[in-house]
């Protein structure tokens, strides 16, 4: 007689990781977190120390920070995140969590390559006009700050059956549509222009929006990176779990 004739439930817990692919998971998701925290602490302090500190946070960009004195700094927490995160991407891969060959994946490595064009390619000085590099930035920006939280979905929608990624996946989801929620404001005052006359960059307080994204997309990569760590950590499957059917 079968399990089911029987009228019980036999449920086995995921296959363990072998232990040189748990360790290449640990080590991508806490190198890759403590890079994405320390990016934050640099660029965080960067609002209230130095030069940049005169920055308004409200109406002007974080990428400004890079056009002053002292610049390389923000430029170096840039870079510092995008390793982080691709260390985090590679954690994810190792646990299995997503294929290297996949929708998220390529999203989150996009995500990665965005935030290296951003160092790589200056804001536009506006005290000097419009250049190549300043187009590029802003689009490579743009590219990254989507890619990244459409990733993250996508991965959460993945596992939407496991009950053990839950708490991560309900976190990574309302960081993803937070970040996705913030460009509405933009799109909105794009919009409007034709009737109001407003450029879209000064009806709404860019920079207040830019921070507000870019926190929340620099929590959903620390989130992914908790997930991959909790993943690696599952015990061993041992035998069928027997439950009685109610």
């Amino acid at each position: 007689m079968t399990d089911v004739e029987r009228g019980v439930t036999t449920s086995v817990a995921a296959p363990a990781l072998q232990h040189g692919t748990t360790r290449v998971v640990t080590a991508g998701a806490r190198a890759g977190t403590a890079a994405v925290v320390l990016a934050l602490v640099v660029i965080g302090a960067m609002h209230l120390v130095g030069p940049s500190s005169r920055v308004d946070p409200i109406r002007r960009t974080i990428s400004e920070y890079a056009l002053l004195e002292g610049g390389w700094l923000f430029d170096v927490a840039v870079v510092g995140l995008a390793v982080g995160s691709a260390g985090v991407l590679a954690a994810l891969v190792a646990a299995r969590l997503t294929p290297l060959r996949s929708l998220p994946a390529a999203l989150v490595g996009a995500w990665c390559l965005g935030l290296l064009l951003v160092v790589a390619f200056e804001k536009t000085n506006w005290s000097i006009g419009p250049s190549v590099s300043g187009y590029i930035h802003r689009y490579a920006s743009l590219v990254a700050f989507v890619a990244l939280p459409l990733g993250a979905l996508l991965l959460a929608r993945r596992h939407r059956g496991d009950p053990a990624a839950r708490p991560y996946r309900i976190g990574v989801r309302w960081g993803s549509w937070f970040a996705l929620a913030s460009f509405l404001p933009i799109v909105g005052a794009i919009a409007a222009r034709g009737i109001t006359g407003v450029p879209w960059w000064r009806a709404v307080p860019l920079g207040l929006l830019e921070r507000g994204l870019a926190l929340a997309e620099v929590l959903v990569v620390a989130l992914l990176g908790a997930w991959a760590l909790a993943h690696a950590r599952r015990p061993v499957a041992g035998p069928a779990a027997v439950t009685p059917e109610a």
